[in-house]
């Protein structure tokens, strides 16, 4: 009998309790304000917490050779539903992002980037021993991708593209794909890459921000400083659970892009090395899985979902630490929000049905 990687599931729930714990903590302010209800935020995160549970316990007990026949059908579904959020979408702040079900609203980009890691860990498995040409390691393979992330930029969500857009490198990279040629592919994106921050006024309000926030600090600067000041003002040890003063209306979105700050301000130092350290274990247990996987699609699909989480992870903390402009990346299994966070945990209990696969099974003995 093989077990299952309990290192890989008690870091996933220590995560899951600290969200919940902080999206509460940063989030009742806002919430008594909006709603009425300073549980508002809270009740929302353990039901979608409770159904990112059972989502990963049925995906772990899946087979994980069965999403590979699932790739085409996957991504296909998945690029109908962005299109079709751009058309029936909820728009919110300027921005069709989810698909309203009545009760819930999905957002299908958190969809389309399982989808795509498990097109491309199905496509590897193919055409591994092509990869490291121009046209297989890079044209055709990039093509699904690259229809994704214009949809999702068109939302508009620049972050959740770029996050797409690095999984996919790194999966490619990690399966053999030329380093020159991925190179080069990043060089020729950036013209596009800077046609697009000068369309649009906020993106280059970003920009600026982010080189100097202090230029306009009343506005495009606002939020890192306010980031900042929060980070600086835990100190080791931190003002306290629940004793943070920039969720006052001082810190926007702080319970969801910029979680980090508040709990930072609120756990200082050491808490927020502990969420880092969990991180980092995480990483450790899903690549370790991708290794002894029993074959290159397992291998691809564990290294791929894994990236995911931990890129979206590092630069959503490099940008609440004023290291990148912002993005609008949330924190996975810790910021607020449905749809990223069932994402995330469907895509750990396949890691962890890979894992299963690796080991060798458990000798048993008659007494």
């Amino acid at each position: 009998m093989r077990r299952p990687d309990y290192t890989l599931i008690t870091v996933t729930l220590a995560l899951l309790v600290i969200g919940i714990a902080m999206v509460f903590s940063s989030s009742y302010t806002t919430a008594r304000r909006d709603t009425g209800d300073a549980y508002y935020f809270l009740k929302r995160q353990v039901m979608w917490a409770a159904i990112g549970l059972v989502v990963l316990a049925v995906t772990a007990r899946i087979d994980y050779r069965l999403w590979r026949r699932l790739a085409i059908p996957g991504y296909l579904a998945a690029t109908a539903l962005l299109v079709l959020v751009l058309v029936i979408g909820d728009e919110a702040l300027g921005a069709r992002r989810w698909i309203s079900l009545g009760f819930v609203s999905i957002q299908p980009s958190e969809l389309a980037k399982l989808a795509v890691v498990n097109l491309l860990a199905a496509y590897v498995a193919v055409f591994r021993t092509e990869i490291r040409s121009l046209v297989y390691g890079i044209v055709i393979p990039f093509l699904p991708v690259a229809v994704a992330f214009v949809l999702i930029l068109m939302e508009p969500d620049l972050g959740t593209g770029l996050a797409l857009l690095g999984t996919a490198g790194l999966m490619l990279f990690g399966a053999g794909a030329r380093m020159d040629y991925l190179f080069l592919l990043a060089l020729s994106g950036i013209p596009p890459a800077i046609w697009l921050i000068k369309r649009e006024p906020y993106r280059m309000r970003r920009i600026t921000a982010f080189l100097n926030p202090w230029a306009d600090k009343s506005d495009s600067g606002w939020s890192i400083i306010q980031s900042l000041l929060a980070i600086g003002s835990g100190g080791l040890f931190g003002l306290g659970l629940g004793e943070s003063r920039q969720k006052f209306s001082y810190l926007p979105e702080q319970h969801t892009d910029f979680i980090f700050a508040i709990l930072a301000e609120e756990l200082g130092f050491l808490g927020s090395m502990l969420v880092l350290l969990l991180f980092v274990t995480l990483a450790w247990r899903g690549y370790r899985a991708a290794l002894k996987a029993p074959d290159v699609y397992g291998c691809t699909l564990a290294a791929g979902l894994t990236t995911m989480i931990i890129l979206q992870a590092a630069l959503n903390i490099a940008v609440v630490t004023a290291l990148l402009p912002t993005t609008g990346i949330t924190l996975p299994l810790i910021s607020s929000g449905g749809s990223s966070l069932v994402a995330t945990l469907a895509g750990i209990g396949v890691v962890l049905n890979v894992s299963a696969a690796g080991q060798k099974p458990a000798v048993t003995t008659r007494a």
